[in-house]
């Protein structure tokens, strides 16, 4: 499976963990030279699984809040744990 954002390959796996109608890629498959960590919003912040989103910098072009990682996911979430999902103009297939 890949994640592209205008034809470059940010993620790509065959070990991916789908949950909530997403497809998590592991950390060590994504392009993270790429991500930005974006600030935290209130809502961020509220989230019980410890969201840090990040913005994709591609080309010069900024991609906001295009993936994001939980970093201490409850536990029915447990199995994304440090993984990577991506939204927005992020093309996941």
């Amino acid at each position: 499976m890949k994640a592209t954002l205008n034809d470059h390959v940010i993620a790509e796996s065959n070990d991916i963990v789908q949950n909530g109608g997403y497809a998590y890629f592991p950390a060590d498959a994504t392009r993270r030279e790429w991500l930005e960590k974006a600030p935290k919003t209130g809502s961020d912040r509220a989230c019980p699984h410890g969201v840090q989103f990040y913005d994709a910098v591609i080309d010069g072009q900024r991609y906001e809040r295009s993936a994001w990682v939980y970093e201490s996911p409850r536990p029915s979430m447990a199995e994304v744990a440090g993984r990577f999902g991506f939204w927005h103009d992020v093309k996941v297939a």
